[in-house]
């Protein structure tokens, strides 16, 4: 079975946000793949049970719909995909506009902001149904793609993403595992100076373990 096939899929990057209504309302949110426009006014989004984006969404019953470009800042994906907002303010530093009292990304290419309409519950995750109420643009720049992530980006998916895989690799050789995000160093990580992140998650490479 070759999985790639699903990346032929029409499947995005966002950043999906709300509020933290147990914190102050701060703000929070998390990577996501799978966002679909069900009718004219209707957003699905599919959330992991582990995110804790996906907790703060059923209290505070809205969400907003970062859509990120192909020349989105290098920084925002390792943040809001593979980091928990319970241990991270993720939107410190980051360049925001409010819309509705949700904070979106204004390096994205637009943002829909929505209201919880349904909940639906599956083994792993949940799908929020929201309905629209407000959308704009941002910038004129290509949507990034899910393929596009993949195979330009090298970009890997967390752990709670609906489509994550678990990447094997061939005895042959040497390889080393990045233990936040999953990446795949493949050649001696030793020879990398002590200063080397990981290109997905920007984490040391003492997060590193050998495979």
């Amino acid at each position: 079975m070759d999985t790639k096939a699903l990346w032929n899929l029409s499947y995005g990057v966002y950043v999906v946000s709300t509020i933290d209504v147990d914190h102050n309302n701060r703000p929070t949110g998390c990577i996501a793949n799978s966002a679909m426009q069900v009718t004219y006014d209707t957003i699905a989004v599919s959330i992991n049970h582990e995110n804790y984006t996906n907790q703060c969404i059923k209290k505070s019953k809205k969400f907003a719909i970062s859509i990120l470009g192909e020349k989105i800042q290098d920084n925002i994906i390792p943040v809001f995909g593979f980091q928990s907002g319970r241990d991270v303010d993720k939107f410190n530093g980051v360049n925001v506009k409010n819309v509705n009292g949700l904070e979106v990304i204004s390096d994205s290419t637009g943002y829909i902001v929505c209201d919880v309409d349904d909940i639906l519950e599956t083994e792993t995750h949940t799908v929020f149904l929201g309905k629209i109420t407000d959308c704009g643009l941002l910038k004129n720049e290509p949507v990034m793609t899910y393929e596009y992530y993949h195979k330009i980006k090298n970009g890997k998916s967390p752990k709670t993403a609906p489509t994550y895989i678990e990447e094997t690799v061939s005895e042959e050789g040497q390889a080393y595992r990045c233990t936040i995000c999953g990446y795949i160093y493949k050649g001696d990580l030793t020879k990398e100076p002590d200063d080397y992140l990981c290109p997905v998650c920007k984490q040391p490479k003492s997060v590193f373990v050998k495979l």
